[in-house]
């Protein structure tokens, strides 16, 4: 599959009253076949990471001749972090001073263009640098592996486990308690996947608190994925809203993170990569 054009977003962070050395390099980044967005004058940080992220881009290019490149360059870069989008490569030009520079790019501004820095030298060095993704479908995840388990709220692991395994057949596989989730777990083979049921440890637990809520049911459904950081990466670049942003340890030697229901079509969404057998 071909690779799709590298979309660039071009910016004037701060106060800065001219543009014309901007909409040169636009210019000059579109004939070497580039995709870009040009901002305009007067960008706060938050305007210029919210349009990255609208448009999806590979590069930011800011520009800056009023002298507060110092605070802004970097400000971008804390905001990309901040929403995942850390993957998103960020360059500098305009009128900077050399010794700032070495700041600049341990700050994670990954090339500061001086002038009389050529067209050519700066898009070689986005082609090379930025993160190659394929064109067409936007970059689409692989599906999961499969659906892991299906969670279960139970009131009581001792007066549910008959059903499953007298009336259904099942066999239980593993029991655990998982002390900071506040629960017991109970791990039922079907298949190639499981039914997890969970009882609450204490009234204070999350399982608890949806019992209280909406009685014994289907708590959540756990997808089996080969890399839970990259799913809960791609999940906040996307502005879902997290229960997780980093993996943690989960019940049956598993990582775990959790995208919130109402990011999720009202059902409560884990991503699950097994790491031991």
């Amino acid at each position: 599959m071909a690779q799709r054009r590298i979309r660039v977003l071009v910016a004037k962070p701060g106060l800065d009253g001219h543009d014309r050395g901007a909409l040169v390099i636009a210019q000059g980044l579109r004939d070497a076949g580039m995709e870009v967005i040009y901002t305009g004058l007067r960008q706060t940080p938050e305007q210029i990471v919210a349009a990255a992220l609208q448009e999806d881009v590979d590069c930011i290019g800011l520009s800056s001749l009023s002298g507060a490149h110092m605070e802004l360059f970097p400000e971008v870069v804390r905001l990309l972090r901040e929403r995942g989008a850390e993957d998103i490569l960020v360059v500098g030009g305009g009128v900077i001073p050399r010794e700032d520079i070495p700041a600049l790019k341990a700050a994670g501004i990954a090339e500061v263009f001086t002038p009389g820095t050529s067209i050519q030298d700066t898009a070689e060095f986005i082609r090379t640098h930025v993160r190659p993704r394929e064109g067409g479908e936007e970059d689409l995840p692989e599906p999961p592996e499969q659906i892991d388990h299906i969670g279960i709220a139970v009131t009581s692991l001792r007066e549910a486990l008959p059903f499953y395994t007298e009336q259904l057949g099942m066999k239980l596989i593993h029991q655990e308690v998982i002390e900071d989730q506040q629960v017991t777990t109970a791990f039922l083979a079907v298949g190639e996947s499981t039914i997890e049921l969970l009882e609450p440890t204490s009234p204070d637990s999350p399982v608890a608190k949806f019992l209280d809520k909406r009685g014994p049911g289907i708590h959540h459904v756990a997808y089996r994925v080969k890399d839970v950081a990259d799913r809960l990466r791609r999940a906040k670049k996307a502005g879902l809203r997290l229960i997780d942003e980093e993996p943690r340890p989960g019940g049956h030697g598993k990582l775990i993170g959790f995208v919130h229901p109402k990011s999720a079509g009202g059902v409560l969404t884990e991503f699950c990569q097994r790491v031991e057998d």
